[in-house]
């Protein structure tokens, strides 16, 4: 937030409780009530971003909520609320503001996902297939939109200083048999709140970066971990490629 500002830009606020963001307030800042998940709420919010500053050019994707469990552990709601959160809530947004950012001809749609966005690990089922299914959205929509001066950026942090594992986590009841798996992905988690090497400010200034980039990528990476991780997941499946690649290319019609 303090990076926008300080370029002179102004910014639209959102949040489920308002009232949390109220020390934001300022000319430069509306802070406006939007729970992602409740789609009928977006109008009003684009309303009034039209109404004090003209309209949306940057929109920025970025509700999230943190949740660990095996997929056995977690409920059809702790799935469906992790999809609505960072799947369907931000392909909402994303549709609404389309409309003005075509009649303009510019644009920039920022989907913060993570690298769990293209790497696994034990727990984080619910968290990887919504974060996997934005990213997939979102390099779609980047060839949809690229003809039409509207770009796409995908946003891939670590692990950042942030309350993805304070106050927004929750954890699915354990069980005793997904002690070796998910349990490792617990007790990280229970001790790496407040710990995270990713500072958010430098975040932020890394996306400014990239968005005012004249090649600027579809996909940045953010923090060390996030980088050694996606780049050892590329490898893996390059090398797990090569060694199918002759049972794969078998399997056409004999002409």
């Amino acid at each position: 937030m303090d990076a926008v500002r300080e370029r002179g830009e102004r910014v639209v606020a959102t949040a489920r409780r308002p009232q949390a963001l109220a020390e934001l307030g300022g000319e430069d800042v509306l802070v406006q009530e939007l729970d992602v998940t409740r789609e009928e709420q977006i109008p009003a919010a684009l309303d009034a971003a039209a109404e004090r500053f003209g309209g949306v050019d940057v929109l920025v994707n970025c509700a999230g909520i943190g949740f660990v469990g095996a997929l056995e552990e977690s409920t059809p709601a702790d799935l469906r609320n992790a999809m609505e959160t960072m799947f369907f809530g931000p392909a909402a947004l994303t549709r609404a503001v389309l409309p003005q950012m075509r009649q303009r001809g510019s644009g920039a749609i920022v989907q913060i996902s993570s690298q769990r966005g293209q790497i696994t690990a034990p727990g984080y089922s619910a968290y990887c297939a919504a974060k996997f299914a934005l990213e997939g959205l979102s390099e779609a929509v980047a060839a949809e939109l690229a003809p039409l001066g509207i770009r796409v950026l995908i946003v891939e942090p670590g692990s950042f200083r942030t309350e993805l594992l304070g106050s927004s986590l929750r954890a699915a009841p354990p069980i005793d048999a997904y002690a070796e798996t998910v349990g490792a992905t617990r007790a990280y988690v229970e001790g790496e709140n407040g710990r995270q090497a990713g500072d958010p400010a430098k975040a932020a200034a890394a996306i400014l970066a990239a968005l005012d980039a004249d090649d600027p990528p579809l996909r940045l990476a953010l923090g060390a971990d996030a980088v050694e991780a996606i780049r050892a997941k590329h490898e893996a499946l390059s090398t797990e490629l090569a060694r199918w690649e002759d049972v794969g290319r078998a399997t056409g019609f004999d002409d």
